[in-house]
């Protein structure tokens, strides 16, 4: 499904909190007045010094080695064209993020008021002692070829202009293994390339590289097929003409073996895609509606292998499959310039990923589990945790080969783990799971849903397909605040449960089953189910949705309550417990018990450590547990120590396979070298703890919100541990982004319970 993007919301988000997407974070401390003097006057003097006397000292002394200029003059943004530097910032800031997420570098945005290109190459040349690598971006053509020649051959950081680069290597590496699906020979295949701008240009530039032809090519424009009796005909389309006799994309098309699209949206049609030759290859990129609608193509051509630039259809073709990672390990080698070579082993290593066995998490993530080389997958997901770990080491042994790098790698496999720590691969924890919520949505049902912040998450959701939206609540103020909000929720279910006799009759029966031996009568049973936290618990527990979302508006203990009564714990389970995951610039931690229970005695930690690894497990992540108190392996007397340790050593006997170390303090848990200084013995001294077990409610519930406040991280959940069906309680006054990922994960733990 493709992602509908409102304006409202796409404001709100780059308006919200700070402006824009993007700030400068201290790297050391600045704490003290030594702090101050060490980072400025008068001790930075002594790291300029030695850079006066060796250069390449600016890599040791400061942060260039990890810095790239993402770089624009904004006349060519997206499919917005010259909307000028300003109006281009949010795109640039946006670039940065990818770098940032996907591959751990630090950016700098920057807009340059110039059109001139020689004034532009000027510019650009000078912030070279600034950056460790040179992004161009949203540069028209043809300005922009001259432009990064120029600054290739003028500049010793690495440059790449990516509109022209990114979608060629990608495209590259779909290309190599498409035509090993079909069997044939690159040097023999004909190519039709329809646009004629800087990615269509380069790409075919980029295909001649990998072994197609020149005389196979033949290119389009606006204004048919670019030939050689075309008068007024510009150096750069010169490249490509052709002295065939063919006049227009039919004649093209006909024969021709791939199909490459960079133009404008549905301008092939069926017919035209039956003249080409068997089992033909057709890659209708341009965004956000390909040349051809991917249905009609699929109709159209059984035989047919296509990949387009969307999301939504199999092999996209995304350039963040790239740019991360050729910046990556063109960087970490210091390289003087991303040169073919580096981009061919670029395209090689991402098309030699597509080969291999995808992990579980990724066919979790994307809802398969039979995602395999193929006709429907030719090129990696851009969720692929391998892909840092495949990409940037194949572009930087291209460097040190072609003589590019000057400071080669020595011991790849510490470089590897050094790649997963630079980025905490986990970090893309939430991205996996929305990922993987959307391959099978599930009915939601919304407890509060008169509330404008549910009812802007249910938005979000219904537009990215997360699930479908079951708004509870006073039917005539539910569609004011939709109206009110100019929301788009005409095809989300509302249900007053006070209009529902018939619900409410059969809702009250139940309950009153359930509870009448608890004290509760009859009469009771079937005013309690007029409360919408009941109705909506009922709703799951008789199928008529499939997960339960309350907690915004009331406290956790009274909220949770109605669904314990009518859903009720899993087989086995003795209570339940929460738990937080944070995600911190170390990665994710996972946190419990943080919401439930006030002081659980050793054997209920036990019941807890079980039901939080299950959890950690559900996130595909291996959960190495600490069980945390004041003391440390007996180092201090007191309750809390005796409790944790008995629970610790009750834990490793009914948990035999698990990885559980305690009674330990929190600093200790997650650092592995105080543990291998001062405690060799701990299970957890080589991989720090990843999973923390509190002792009680107020220590777990207190680290969490001063880690979210102070610490930089995000807090997602609470997640409830033990319900039988999907049942998820909001922190009080959650934000729209925290109620999209509880949505997220009640879909995920819907799915799986029906899998069961």
């Amino acid at each position: 499904m493709a992602i509908k993007i409102r304006k409202a919301d796409a404001l709100n988000y780059h308006t919200q909190g700070s402006p824009g997407k993007i700030e400068v974070v201290p790297t050391k401390p600045l704490s003290s007045q030594m702090d101050l003097a060490l980072a400025y006057s008068p001790g930075v003097a002594e790291p300029c010094k030695e850079i006066e006397a060796d250069e390449e000292n600016v890599y040791k002394y400061t942060a260039k080695g990890n810095l790239v200029g993402v770089i624009s003059n904004g006349t060519a943004v997206l499919g917005l064209g010259d909307i000028g530097p300003s109006a281009s910032k949010p795109v640039m800031e946006g670039k940065g993020v990818l770098f940032k997420k996907f591959a751990g570098i630090d950016v700098f945005d920057i807009e340059i008021n110039e059109k001139d290109p020689k004034k532009l190459i000027e510019i650009i040349r000078s912030l070279e002692p600034t950056f460790g690598g040179i992004n161009l971006e949203d540069i028209k053509a043809p300005e922009c070829f001259e432009i990064e020649t120029t600054l290739k051959k003028e500049m010793n950081i690495p440059v790449m202009h990516d509109d022209q680069h990114g979608t060629a290597i990608i495209s590259g590496a779909a290309l190599l293994n498409a035509l090993e699906v079909v069997d044939k020979n690159i040097s023999e295949i004909k190519l039709v390339v329809n646009g004629a701008g800087a990615s269509a240009v380069s790409c075919t530039r980029f295909y001649m590289s990998l072994g197609v032809q020149r005389a196979n090519i033949v290119m389009c424009d606006k204004e048919g097929v670019i030939r050689q009796d075309r008068e007024n005909l510009d150096d750069i389309k010169g490249e490509f003409a052709t002295d065939r006799d063919i006049l227009t994309l039919s004649d093209a098309l006909t024969g021709a073996d791939v199909f490459l699209g960079l133009s404008a949206g549905n301008v092939v049609s069926q017919d035209q895609l039956k003249l080409m030759a068997d089992n033909p290859i057709v890659f209708a990129l341009a965004n956000p509606d390909p040349e051809i609608d991917y249905d009609l193509a699929i109709e159209a051509r059984k035989d047919l292998i296509m990949a387009t630039g969307r999301s939504d259809h199999p092999n996209q073709v995304n350039n963040v499959l790239g740019f991360p990672y050729i910046f990556r390990g063109a960087l970490d080698v210091r390289a003087t310039a991303i040169n073919e070579e580096m981009k061919l082993a670029a395209a090689k290593a991402i098309a030699k990923l597509a080969k291999e066995p995808v992990p579980d998490i990724v066919n979790k993530a994307y809802g398969s589990d039979s995602l395999g080389f193929g006709r429907f997958y030719l090129i990696p997901k851009p969720l692929d945790p391998r892909l840092i770990t495949t990409i940037a080491p194949a572009v930087a042994k291209a460097a040190m080969d072609s003589g590019v790098a000057k400071n080669p790698i020595k011991d790849w496999t510490a470089y590897e783990l050094e790649l997963q720590e630079r980025i905490g691969i986990d970090q893309r924890l939430m991205s996996v799971v929305i990922a993987r919520a959307k391959k099978n949505p599930k009915k939601v049902v919304f407890a509060e849903a008169d509330n404008p912040k549910i009812l802007k998450a249910a938005q979000i959701i219904k537009d990215e397909g997360i699930g479908f939206p079951i708004l509870l609540g006073n039917k005539k103020k539910i569609l004011e605040l939709i109206e009110e909000n100019s929301l788009d929720l005409t095809q989300a279910t509302i249900i007053d449960q006070y209009e529902e006799t018939a619900m409410l009759s059969k809702f009250g029966d139940i309950l009153y089953k359930k509870r009448q031996r608890k004290g509760m009568t009859k009469t009771e049973a079937h005013r309690l189910v007029t409360q919408r936290n009941y109705f909506g618990a009922l709703m799951v527990e008789t199928g008529e949705a499939d997960a339960f979302i309350s907690g915004l508006t009331r406290d956790y203990p009274k909220t949770i309550l109605p669904s314990l009564h009518t859903i009720g714990v899993k087989p086995g389970i003795n209570r339940v417990a929460g738990m937080y995951i944070m995600n911190t610039p170390k990665g994710p931690y996972f946190f419990a018990d943080t919401t439930v229970n006030l002081n659980p005695t050793a054997e209920q930690l036990v019941d807890i450590i079980g039901q939080t690894a299950d959890a950690v497990r559900f996130f595909n992540v291996e959960p190495r547990i600490a069980v945390l108190s004041y003391s440390n392996f007996g180092s201090a007397l007191g309750d809390v120590p005796a409790k944790t340790a008995k629970a610790t050593a009750m834990a490793k006997e009914r948990y035999p396979d698990l990885v559980i170390e305690g009674e330990m303090q929190a600093n200790v848990a997650i650092n592995e070298e105080i543990q291998k200084e001062i405690y060799p013995f701990s299970s957890l001294k080589n991989k720090r703890a990843n999973t923390l077990i509190f002792p009680d409610l107020a220590s777990g519930n207190i680290a969490y919100k001063l880690l979210a406040e102070l610490g930089n991280s995000e807090a997602i959940g609470p997640v409830l541990l033990g319900m039988n069906k999907p049942v998820h309680i909001l922190q009080l006054g959650s934000s729209i982004r925290e109620i999209v990922n509880m949505v997220a994960i009640a879909v995920v733990d819907a799915q799986s319970k029906s899998e069961l």
